[in-house]
């Protein structure tokens, strides 16, 4: 009887610090994005010549992307794909390349994405 509860006394210290650990985790993963780290790469990136955040542009506004996305899973990861492969895109009928955001960190791309679908 006593080596059962040995291991039921240490899983009571054990759950609550899983359950912490995955609170954290998701917590960051829905976190808030960083607006002016966002918005400093985007202005890096010269995305506000062809994009405003709620104004069209020769492409659509922030606001736009954001309401088309709303609610979707895949989200960030087609903006993440559409924002670092430089896919062609139309701007007044003429076919030209997506830029490419000018960072090679995933984390800082990821927190523009989330601020763009945050609009």
């Amino acid at each position: 009887m006593q080596a059962l509860k040995t291991p039921i006394r240490q899983l009571r210290f054990v759950i609550p610090a899983l359950v912490c650990a995955v609170v954290s985790a998701g917590s960051a993963f829905g976190a808030e994005p960083d607006g002016d780290a966002a918005q400093a790469l985007a202005k890096k990136s010269n995305c506000f010549k062809c994009h405003s955040i709620d104004k069209k542009k020769d492409g659509p506004a922030f606001k736009v992307t954001a309401e088309k996305y709303k609610g979707k899973a895949e989200a960030e990861d087609k903006l993440v794909k559409h924002i670092t492969t430089g896919p062609m895109v139309k701007i007044d009928g003429k076919e030209e390349e997506h830029e490419i955001v000018k960072s090679k960190s995933d984390p800082e791309v990821r927190n523009l994405v989330r601020w763009i679908l945050t609009r």
